[in-house]
């Protein structure tokens, strides 16, 4: 039987903490190898943030592009999954879908982002919306599951893999200006490659190319309401077990060490004092 267990809400002393859902999202994909049983939902919001992708810091001016996003209010974090630039802010809904990897069956990288791709369509499958998988070339963070309607991205998928434990992560443009976010990664990409030609492609971010589910859905869409809606999708009407927030210590076991290796990924990038926020 499947046990679902819900993570939405963050310790009251680690709200302002960037690297929290980070490490969170590590250590649970670390849980559910050992629980091959539970099924995570991790939802979380943030604060104005950009996060970069590891392919980010090969940049040549990278210095310069984060003190533009700093000069624009953002906070700058590198991710340990993914791979280029994506905004968060409060208009933004990430969600991450944690499972383990059946003993019957190995699960491909195409088919863990098939998976999201199934929940959202059936979340928001009562508006009638065809919503396609495709790389959208010249939105950021482009990847060929882009999932798009009207040819507008609203999501961007990504995932990660600890031995048996898959997390398939995604963002969602739920309300706010998406047509500033894309000039802000625009900008950003500019002024951290000054016109020079690298090894790797970072994309000529169009903001047009990108569009929030307010838009392209609903107009009374929050992100509580697209929440709710993935939740359903996921859980549909069981009556199996579900828990929210369980912080036991094996959980928090992992998380500490995720933390530290969030610390040290970003500390090479991001020089700066900040205070150890590892939980008790």
């Amino acid at each position: 039987m499947t046990h679902y267990l819900i993570y939405d809400q963050i310790p009251d002393r680690m709200k302002k903490d960037s690297y929290f859902h980070f490490a969170l999202a590590d250590a649970l994909i670390r849980q559910v190898n050992k629980h091959p049983e539970q099924t995570m939902l991790h939802f979380w919001p943030t604060d104005k943030k950009v996060i970069l992708g590891m392919m980010d810091t090969k940049l040549p001016y990278l210095s310069d592009g984060i003190s533009s996003l700093e000069n624009e209010g953002y906070e700058v974090v590198v991710r340990p999954s993914g791979g280029l630039a994506v905004i968060s802010d409060p208009g933004i809904l990430n969600f991450s879908f944690i499972i383990a990897e059946p003993d019957n069956k190995k699960l491909s990288i195409d088919d863990g982002y098939e998976m999201m791709v199934a929940i959202v369509r059936q979340a928001f499958s009562a508006y009638g919306k065809e919503i396609k998988a495709y790389e959208i070339t010249d939105s950021y963070c482009p990847g060929t599951f882009d999932l798009s309607i009207n040819g507008k991205k609203f999501a961007g998928i990504a995932q990660r893999r600890f031995r048996r434990g898959i997390g398939v992560m995604i963002y969602l443009s739920v309300d706010g200006n998406q047509q500033e976010r894309g000039q802000v990664i625009r900008n950003f990409y500019q002024t951290s490659l000054k016109g020079e030609e690298t090894r790797w492609h970072y994309p000529d971010v169009n903001p047009d190319s990108m569009a929030n589910l307010t838009e392209l859905l609903d107009p009374k869409l929050t992100i509580q309401a697209v929440q709710d809606l993935l939740t359903q999708a996921v859980i549909k009407n069981t009556v199996t077990p579900l828990d929210r927030n369980v912080y036991d210590s094996e959980l928090l076991t992992e998380y500490n060490l995720a933390y530290d290796k969030m610390i040290k990924r970003n500390e090479k990038i991001l020089p700066k004092e900040r205070e150890n926020e590892k939980l008790p």
